[in-house]
């Protein structure tokens, strides 16, 4: 089992990237849930890393860096502060998303109300809902992934495309369909209309944001 003490890294030989954890998001965390994370980067080629940051994420792949606010429990008696944190961090990365989960009716239409009641500038940054915490995680893994295999392409390394693609069943998508918002509303038939992606691998990637027998399998034990 990885253990995830103050100050330690979790480490693995033939490391992909590098994953910094700020130390106030994990103080805030159930242990397990830390575990959680610290097996699946592993599992997953990533280094971890627990360091005094201000956002709760920042991932590094061959000098792509993306950051992240992972919003565990929404108060719709106080949502402000999310919003006022996502406005300020957007001017200091240049790659900023907001994960957040929202299990419960009540918290979705808490959130899109109070979205345009503090004038957020649409997709600046980006706000990814998720129901549950282990399908929050898994889109911060799928966006990094995705968006490190655009960095490759643009810089011509095809190798390391073609190695970094076998990360993810979402890279076949890439090319046709784009952004990570588009591949999450993309239905089975748009995709096979689209790639040549297998029946069965499309109808995963299809029911991946919205169908928890999909996103929590496999679960990490």
């Amino acid at each position: 089992m990885i253990r995830a003490q103050n100050g330690d890294s979790v480490c693995n030989s033939g490391v992909g990237g590098v994953c910094m954890m700020s130390c106030k998001w994990r103080d805030e965390q159930h242990p397990s849930f830390i575990n959680f994370i610290s097996c699946f980067l592993s599992a997953n080629s990533f280094r971890l890393n627990f360091v005094p940051i201000a956002p709760d994420f920042i991932f590094n792949c061959g000098g792509l860096s993306l950051a992240f606010i992972f919003v565990i429990n929404y108060d719709c008696d106080n949502p402000g502060p999310i919003f006022s944190r996502a406005e300020k961090l957007k001017s200091q990365f240049a790659h900023l998303y907001v994960v957040i989960t929202l299990p419960t009716k009540e918290q979705n239409d808490s959130f899109v109300h109070s979205y345009f009641r503090y004038g957020m500038d649409i997709g600046r940054p980006t706000f990814i809902p998720a129901l549950d915490l282990e399908m929050g995680f898994e889109k911060i893994r799928y966006l990094v992934v995705i968006r490190f295999l655009f960095s490759l392409r643009r810089r011509g390394r095809s190798k390391g495309w073609m190695c970094f693609s076998e990360w993810s069943p979402l890279s076949p998508l890439i090319q046709t369909i784009g952004s990570i918002e588009a591949i999450a509303k993309a239905s089975k038939e748009n995709i096979l209309n689209n790639t040549d992606v297998s029946s069965e691998k499309a109808e995963m990637i299809s029911k991946f944001f919205r169908d928890c027998k999909v996103y929590l399998s496999p679960r990490i034990s």
